[in-house]
C-alpha cells in the first residue's frame, strides 16, 4: 500500500485557503516528501501525519515557493527525536542551498545526505522507493519525479524444486535476499515467477510540456501535474513564464496513458480551479482539481 497526500497546491505565494506546493508519500513505515513550500509543516500537522518517518526529501528546483518551508520541516523533525540520516535529492547546488537555509536551523540530531542530480535522467533506490528523476523545462534547472514501488513475482514451489533450491532458503529468497552456501549463489529469481505490477506516482511542476514528462509518467497510477493557468487565454503567460495550462496537463496525461490526473500549483489569481476542469475532461476524462490535503491510498492489484 502507498499512501499519499497533496499537502499544498499553491504557486508563488501562500493563501489563506491554499498552502504552497508539497506532496508526501508513505510506504512501509517510511515517508518521502516532494518539495517543501511555506506551510508544509502546518499541512502535515493538519493531516495528522508524523515528521519523524520522513527519510527522503526530493526538491524539484530552488524557487522559494518550493523550498521555503524546509528550515521549519528540519526543526520539526529534530523535535520529533529523529536521529536517523535524512537523504535529500535535488538539482546540482542542493547542498549549498540547504546549508544557506540552515543558518536558522544549524544544529540537527541527524545527518543530511545529499544526492545532487547532474544528468537529464537519474534513478535512485532508497527505502523501497524507486525514484526516477527527469529534467523538465523551466526558467531554472528543474526536475520531475516518478516514484515507483516494485512488486516481486509469486513464489513458485515447482520452480524452486526444478532449480534444486534447498527448502530452508525458500522463505529468505521469497523476501528478496540473495544467499551464498556451499559454493553456490541462490538468487530470488530461482524461486519467483515474473514480476507483478507495482505502483507508480509521477509528480511534475513548473515546466512547459516535455517528452520527458510523457516518458516518465507512462502508465502511472496517478499523475500530479501543474496547472498554473485555467483559462484558455492564459496560454501566452504559460509560454512566457514556462508554466502549463490545465489543457496542456490534460494532453500530457492522455499521451502518457495514466490512470488519473490531479492538477496542482495554481496561480494565486486562480480562485476556483474546479470551474475549468470540464475543459480538461474533454481531453482526459479522469482529471481532478487538486486541493490541499487531497489524499489517496494506492493498493497492489490482486493476483
Amino acid at each position: 500500500m502507498l499512501d499519499l497526500c497533496l499537502l499544498g497546491t499553491g504557486g508563488m505565494m501562500p493563501l489563506p485557503y491554499r498552502w504552497l506546493t508539497s506532496l508526501m508519500l508513505r510506504y512501509n513505515g517510511s515517508s518521502l516528501l516532494i518539495d517543501c513550500g511555506e506551510g508544509t509543516q502546518i499541512a502535515i500537522r493538519e493531516k495528522g501525519w508524523s515528521f519523524r518517518p520522513i527519510d527522503i526529501i526530493c526538491i524539484t528546483h530552488f524557487h522559494g515557493d518550493h523550498i521555503s518551508g524546509l528550515p521549519g520541516i528540519l526543526l520539526a523533525m529534530s523535535n520529533s527525536d529523529r536521529t536517523e540520516p535524512l537523504t535529500m535529492i535535488g538539482p546540482k547546488g542542493l547542498e549549498r542551498v540547504v546549508k544557506a537555509l540552515r543558518v536558522i536551523a544549524p544544529e540537527l540530531p541527524f545527518e543530511i545526505k545529499f544526492i545532487e542530480l547532474t544528468e537529464p535522467q537519474q534513478q535512485i533506490r532508497l527505502r523501497g522507493y524507486v525514484i526516477d528523476a527527469f529534467k523538465v523545462n523551466h526558467r531554472v534547472t528543474c526536475y520531475g519525479y516518478s516514484i515507483s514501488i516494485e512488486r516481486a513475482g509469486m513464489f513458485e514451489v515447482d520452480k524452486a524444486k526444478q532449480n534444486d533450491v534447498p527448502m530452508r532458503f525458500w522463505s529468505r529468497l521469497q523476501k528478496g535476499e540473495t544467499i551464498e552456501s556451499d559454493g553456490r549463489v541462490y538468487f530470488p529469481e530461482l524461486v519467483l515467477g515474473p514480476a507483478r505490477k507495482g505502483l507508480k506516482v509521477t509528480y511534475t511542476t513548473d515546466t512547459r510540456p516535455t517528452d520527458s514528462i510523457v516518458r516518465n509518467a507512462k502508465d502511472s497510477d496517478l499523475f500530479i501535474c501543474e496547472g498554473m493557468y485555467g483559462e484558455k487565454g492564459d496560454v501566452n503567460n504559460a509560454v512566457k513564464y514556462k508554466h502549463m495550462t490545465f489543457e496542456e496537463a490534460g494532453r500530457l496525461a492522455k499521451q502518457a496513458g495514466v490512470k488519473e490526473l490531479w492538477l496542482t500549483h495554481y496561480s494565486p489569481a486562480l480562485n476556483r480551479p474546479e470551474q475549468y476542469i470540464e475543459d480538461v475532461r474533454q481531453i482526459f476524462q479522469n482529471s481532478y482539481p487538486g486541493k490541499d490535503k487531497k489524499s489517496l491510498e494506492l493498493n497492489f492489484e490482486e493476483s
